[in-house]
């Protein structure tokens, strides 16, 4: 396979990756399907920081773009193209790396819900882990399945955020390839 038509795979797959990261960070802002929590400001706190929206999405939708241009017609246009994908998938690895540190800090710090009358973090700072003592969810009040709704979307953004760096990961060997080899010719490709 050529290097350029791998790079148009790659990218091909990073787009709906970017897609599903931003549409999880988003929807964490709902928690419990309902807008006043977020009006309210009782959010979670690495909901905050957006490592879906921006180090998943937009920083691997950009780099996924100029990838998938690098490749154009199955075959890459020259050697600095093929170079600059290198750098453009070093800003995927750094975006998708934050979203999945992002990740692992909202699934071990747990929610902010509502605990009888007080907004907290109830699982924060603990000694054993809630996620595997799904009695201990019940604890938050409000938003109604706070916990499930959580763990559900902070796993998401952590598998997919590893399939980002992985594809970006290979775009950069692939890159190399492309930069020390050239491109390839036409009789070549099938």
């Amino acid at each position: 396979m050529c290097t350029g038509q791998c790079s148009r795979c790659i990218a091909v797959n990073l787009y709906p990756l970017a897609v599903i990261s931003i549409l999880c960070n988003i929807l964490l802002f709902f928690p419990g399907w309902d807008v006043k929590y977020a009006k309210d400001g009782h959010i979670t706190e690495e909901v905050k920081y957006m490592g879906g929206l921006v180090g998943g999405g937009l920083m691997v939708l950009v780099p996924a773009l100029y990838i998938h241009l690098t490749g154009k017609q199955g075959c890459c246009a020259n050697r600095c193209g093929m170079f600059l994908s290198i750098a453009f998938a070093a800003v995927g690895v750094a975006g998708a790396l934050y979203s999945f540190s992002v990740a692992v800090l909202g699934l071990q710090n747990g929610p902010l819900c509502k605990v009888v009358v007080l907004w907290t973090t109830p699982f924060k700072d603990r000694s054993e882990s809630y996620l595997t003592d799904r009695n201990s969810w019940g604890t938050c009040w409000e938003p109604k399945n706070v916990v499930e709704f959580n763990v559900g979307l902070f796993s998401t953004l952590l598998v997919v955020s590893a399939l980002q760096v992985v594809l970006c990961g290979i775009q950069m060997v692939n890159g190399l390839f492309g930069c020390l080899c050239g491109t390839c010719s036409k009789k070549g490709v099938l």
